[in-house]
């Protein structure tokens, strides 16, 4: 589960981060002291997915996406609708721009 954000992102202990080159339009921060995973983000245009669970306020948020939804498990289902993208069409949003 991630939140959106299309801001920079600041991190207490920030020294610590550091980002790897997932892909052509996207990169991935860690934390080099103990490897958790901090956020994914494009190269251009301002987009970061941050984890909801390093997040300190988690209580106003909405579930409304969900993505690769082909390689979903036949047992893992949530109860509200969201929307919905498969790994393709998520990869072309991205690629698009």
């Amino acid at each position: 589960m991630v939140v959106e954000s299309a801001t920079p992102l600041q991190f207490e202990g920030e020294e610590h981060v550091q980002v790897y080159d997932s892909s052509e339009w996207a990169e991935r921060g860690f934390c080099s002291r103990c490897g958790t995973h901090l956020f994914y983000r494009l190269k251009q245009g301002g987009f970061y997915a941050v984890p909801v669970g390093l997040l300190d306020n988690q209580d106003n948020w909405t579930f409304s996406l969900q993505v690769f939804i082909e390689e979903k498990p036949a047992f893992y289902c949530f109860a509200n609708d969201t929307q919905t993208l498969t790994g393709k069409e998520l990869v072309a949003q991205f690629s698009a721009e």
